[in-house]
């Protein structure tokens, strides 16, 4: 009982000191260093995903994870645009440098690691194939949409939309997830939802929180995420110098910053895995990167056609043939309703090989 306490009291406490640490930094700068960010987000990650869970385990699947996905979504979307107001025309591929680094990390990287954590302590683990199949298909519609198909209109010269090229694309992309949401939500539900027979973890059969425990957890959640948020992008100029004396490509930057913003859904993920509830743990892999660009296109177009600016959205071809391959192991290894350390191993290879091509292009 001591110790739940005591976790309780830190669950609580960290989402506080994280924005109490966010208004130091807007007051001091750069003052903060990054021996004390790193600490502090971290604490809010841990934070983040304790209060993602008493939400999900209120509220029942898949509403939880969809609250977590569109929560994280939204905080992302608002630093890509902060970002990209201060220099439009030099980080005119910041929102496909983000979507691109947030798909390989949620597609090989969560993924492959809930498959093999899983694995190795259940041996074989099983999900309702209905509904991972409903948001595999969405996904690689909406990833070549958006990444590939860029490259191969002819309206603009390079791998860009024209303005009414982006509307339809951004319209398209919010039509698609909003039916998606409403398959997993109304029409649907029961794709989504884990085996009863399979819910082996005390969680389960854990009394349901109050209202107003729910509510403290929400509002913390959405401290937590802010403080994750903001507190990494300021991180960004010292991970720029630490490349630069390393010689490191600067495009790591946008792969760290996206696995710090990621980090809250991977490790809730990771921990339904272990906790063999790994239709859980889908729900939260593929509903964040369907929200990702369902949600962040959308609004990046809006705002690139009223400004203006210069959005680049298509991909190297080495990373369109990355997304393709990656896509379609996706698509194969999560086919049969049933997983192994095999399917694990192999996306965590693709994530390997991703990071390793960034650093030796």
């Amino acid at each position: 009982m001591r110790q739940y306490s005591v976790t309780r009291i830190a669950n609580g406490v960290m989402p506080l000191l994280g924005l109490f640490a966010l208004l130091l930094l807007f007051g001091m700068g750069q003052a903060l260093a990054p021996l004390i960010l790193i600490p502090v987000i971290f604490a809010s990650v841990l934070a983040a995903v304790h209060h993602a869970e008493v939400i999900a385990h209120r509220i029942g699947e898949p509403f939880g994870t969809l609250v977590f996905a569109i929560a994280v979504t939204v905080i992302e979307v608002g630093l890509i645009v902060s970002v990209m107001s201060a220099n439009p025309a030099e980080n005119a591929a910041l929102a496909r440098d983000t979507v691109m680094a947030a798909i390989m990390i949620i597609l090989n990287g969560v993924v492959g690691l809930c498959l093999l954590l899983g694995g190795l302590r259940h041996g074989e683990q099983v999900y309702r194939q209905s509904g991972v199949s409903a948001a595999l298909a969405t996904l690689a519609a909406l990833s070549v949409i958006t990444l590939i198909l860029p490259n191969h209109v002819t309206s603009l010269p390079g791998p860009q939309y024209a303005p009414s090229q982006l509307v339809f694309v951004g319209l398209i992309s919010l039509i698609l997830y909003g039916i998606f949401v409403l398959v997993q939500t109304v029409r649907h539900r029961d794709y989504f939802l884990p085996r009863p027979e399979l819910a082996v973890d005390d969680d389960v059969h854990a009394e349901l929180p109050s209202d107003r425990a729910t509510i403290a957890s929400a509002l913390l959640l959405l401290a937590s995420l802010v403080s994750v948020v903001f507190l990494a992008k300021s991180l960004t100029p010292n991970l720029e110098g630490l490349l630069h004396q390393m010689d490191a490509p600067l495009a790591l930057v946008g792969v760290v910053i996206a696995g710090i913003v990621l980090l809250p859904e991977g490790l809730a993920a990771v921990r339904a895995a272990r906790a063999n509830r790994l239709q859980t743990s889908l729900n939260l892999a593929l509903g964040s990167a369907l929200a990702t660009i369902g949600l962040t296109i959308p609004v990046i177009a809006t705002i690139v056609v009223l400004s203006g600016w210069t959005i680049i959205l298509g991909v190297s071809p080495k990373n369109e043939i990355l997304l393709a391959l990656t896509l379609l192991v996706a698509t194969l290894s999560l086919s049969t309703g049933r997983t192994t350390v095999m399917q694990g191993a192999l996306h965590l290879v693709l994530f390997a090989v991703f990071l390793f091509l960034i650093i030796v292009p």
